[in-house]
């Protein structure tokens, strides 16, 4: 259940509902998660950038929530702890339903400098851009941690090449929206793994994209395992790469696996009257190729039909949505929870 908080007792459950538009044009989404300490400067560093900081607290069991309410953030708080990209979502929702036609992505660990939010924002302000993606690597010295590095340097190529969309810093969270960005970002990925989402539906949305460059602070050691991180992030990209791709990485190299099995298989039975011996190992290898072949091939096909279906069952929605407002509207351009479920 999701507990909004506007004047009102943060301890109280109250049940999510919509709220009247207001002139909000620029607004800033921060997910925050046990961020107590920081969060209440994080809010004061970047009101004067934007018109409305919202602020997704994501279970915290400290008083993140209040004391992102005291400095003056719209606080939405998630009953339980359900991830990043839960967290962007409910963000994102309340965005739309808001009007915000820019919205701004920040941390809430105070790694972001709000000083820079005009360099990531202006693009999209401008109309040269739908995303800004902040990439603490397009600055002379980062300042990023050696053993950090390596691994970011991994991630950007193994979410650059699955996902087709080529970014130098894939895991940063400082970003900027456009609306027509806005509307078409609903994220499947609960945890950190949505940074990389971003770059398939930039891909499979057509949207324009550019990189601005920013700078990344580490205050505080960071709060879960790198490694358990990294893992996390590359089971997403997996995910999305078969349900996003499924031609390029499960139909062709299933095909392709199995015609070198096949291809095996026929020089395993050409050599029987040879050699034995290396028909016998041959024919250990062309079973499992094909095999495996078979099963991409076929699970590539599901999932492309899949992905269609979806796709076009969410475009059909929002045409619905856009031509059928929602009884209660206060105004035309009020978009309610049916248009992004959560």
């Amino acid at each position: 259940m999701l507990h909004p908080i506007s004047g009102e007792d943060p301890s109280r459950v109250t049940p999510f509902v919509r709220m009247p538009q207001r002139d909000t044009r620029t607004l800033a989404v921060v997910p925050a998660y046990e961020e107590g300490r920081r969060i209440g400067s994080v809010v004061l560093q970047v009101k004067p950038y934007v018109d409305q900081v919202l602020v997704v607290d994501d279970g915290s069991h400290d008083d993140t929530a209040l004391i992102a309410h005291a400095a003056g953030a719209l606080v939405i708080r998630h009953e339980h702890n359900r991830g990043k990209g839960c967290a962007l979502n409910t963000g994102l929702m309340r965005a739309r339903q808001l009007g915000a036609t820019a919205v701004v992505l920040i941390d809430g660990d105070g790694q972001h400098r709000a000083e820079e939010i005009p360099n990531v924002l202006g693009p999209i302000l401008r109309h040269e851009a739908d995303v800004v993606v902040g990439s603490r690597y397009l600055q002379a010295h980062h300042r990023v941690p050696r053993h950090r590095v390596l691994g970011h340097k991994a991630l950007n190529w193994l979410t650059n090449t699955a996902s087709g969309v080529h970014l130098s810093d894939s895991q940063n969270g400082f970003r900027a929206l456009s609306g027509r960005a806005l509307e078409a970002f609903q994220f499947s990925s609960q945890g950190f793994s949505v940074e990389s989402e971003m770059q398939f539906l930039i891909r499979e949305h057509k949207l324009r994209f550019v990189e601005a460059p920013v700078t990344t602070l580490y205050p505080d050691k960071p709060k879960r395992s790198a490694v358990l991180q990294g893992l996390q992030v590359l089971g997403g990209i997996a995910r999305r790469a078969s349900y996003h791709r499924p031609v390029e990485f499960l139909q062709l190299p299933g095909l392709g696996l199995l015609m070198v099995g096949f291809v095996i298989r026929m020089s395993a039975i050409e050599s029987l009257h040879l050699w034995s011996r290396l028909a016998s190992t041959l024919a250990l290898l062309d079973t499992p190729m094909m095999i495996v072949g078979t099963q991409m091939l076929f699970a590539g096909m599901i999932m492309h039909g899949i992905h269609c279906e979806l796709v076009g069952a969410l475009r059909a929605r929002h045409v619905d949505v856009a031509e059928e407002p929602e009884n209660g509207a206060s105004s035309p351009g009020a978009r309610g929870p049916s248009a992004a479920p959560d």
